[in-house]
């Protein structure tokens, strides 16, 4: 049985593909149905869908914006929307389909069939590069106001905060993502950077002395904390580090 998220702004819209995936196939169950990205959060968490099918404008921003925010990527996501210039970015989010508004119930069916013919156990979740990407040495960060390139090299720390992560910078810059940093600690080289505490990742260059009351104190100045089931292995990873 797949579970199936509907977020979608009109109620009615909601309602009306609900009746129509029951017409089409007993194998979808709605477990859930949102106007919001705020509720869609929420439900994602709570219901765990392996289907959604998602309108592009909602009560509170858009798709690509709730896209941006959730931690999940094993999913499949049908667009339902009557904005037809979306299409293409829609498609790039590794979408089973795009429909367009008034939805056409054959449409609906052919849609919902490609998610049949793909088994989710067998299902490679789609990589959401739209926002961010990562060569050898780089991570590029989508800002508001466009697109920022973060060179590894010149990466002092990283910090979360309530699920958003800045990323400190050698020249005193400083770049904030609305991902976690949970999304990125895979990108850091572990021979470069390390997890000193459950918010904060420092990359060892730029480590300039380790304080015995519990922090690190970087050569740009910054005091970064170091949570105390962390003081062993990083004392171990320091040490040895500056034995080199």
């Amino acid at each position: 049985m797949i579970k199936a998220l509907i977020i979608e702004d009109e109620e009615y819209i909601r309602k009306g593909l609900i009746t129509l995936i029951d017409e089409i196939t007993s194998e979808i169950s709605i477990v859930g149905e949102c106007s919001s990205i705020h509720d869609a959060l929420i439900l994602m968490n709570a219901c765990k869908p392996n289907l959604i099918f998602l309108d592009i404008n909602l009560a509170d921003g858009n798709a690509f914006d709730f896209l941006d925010q959730i931690e999940r990527t094993d999913f499949k996501i049908i667009f339902i929307t009557a904005h037809e210039e979306f299409a293409l970015k829609a498609l790039k989010q590794d979408a089973v389909d795009y429909i367009l508004k008034p939805v056409n119930r054959n449409e609906l069916e052919s849609a919902i069939s490609k998610v049949m013919r793909s088994p989710l156990e067998n299902y490679t979740p789609p990589i959401n590069t739209k926002y961010w990407q990562e060569e050898n040495e780089k991570i590029i960060l989508r800002l508001s106001d466009g697109y920022q390139v973060i060179a590894l090299d010149e990466l002092t720390h990283c910090m979360s905060d309530r699920g958003y992560t800045t990323f400190f910078l050698e020249n005193g810059n400083s770049y904030m993502s609305s991902r976690s940093l949970k999304k990125f600690e895979h990108k850091l080289p572990k021979n470069q950077f390390f997890r000193v505490h459950k918010s904060y990742f420092v990359n060892m260059k730029y480590v300039d002395k380790y304080d015995r009351k519990g922090y690190v104190l970087l050569k740009t100045g910054a005091e970064i904390p170091v949570a105390s089931r962390k003081k062993e292995e990083f004392l171990s990873y320091f040490l040895d580090e500056s034995d080199r």
